[in-house]
């Protein structure tokens, strides 16, 4: 079975889209170092894999300081468009008992580390 993948593109405007992404798609890499597809036809993702730096045990998160992934879900959450599942990555030692958050943040559905989801 063929999974649909996508992949993120930062924008000129410094917002963040989704574009389609199959296996063996060539990539090209941007202005940060990280590699992103061809642009395409923009999709929304059912199920997001969210980079960060720092996590609580409430699913809080610290990413990398841009908010792109933080503007993306909540322009989503706002307008109801779809409801998109969250699962941050990171290692366990990445928790911490509290984060300082702000109205903007995004909390997290799940958190994946090598231990286990939570």
């Amino acid at each position: 079975k063929n999974l649909n993948f996508s992949l993120p593109i930062i924008e000129k405007n410094n917002s963040m889209n989704f574009y389609k992404w199959q296996k063996n798609d060539i990539l090209t890499i941007n202005k940060f170092g990280v590699p992103e597809p061809i642009k395409s036809k923009k999709k929304v993702p059912s199920v997001i894999l969210v980079p960060l730096i720092a996590y609580d045990k409430s699913k809080n998160r610290i990413g990398y300081g841009k908010g792109y992934y933080d503007r993306y879900l909540n322009k989503y959450l706002r307008l109801n468009k779809k409801k998109i599942l969250t699962v941050g990555v990171a290692f366990s030692f990445q928790k911490h008992h509290k984060l300082p958050i702000n109205k903007k943040d995004f909390k997290l559905d799940y958190i994946l580390t090598e231990k286990g989801m939570t």
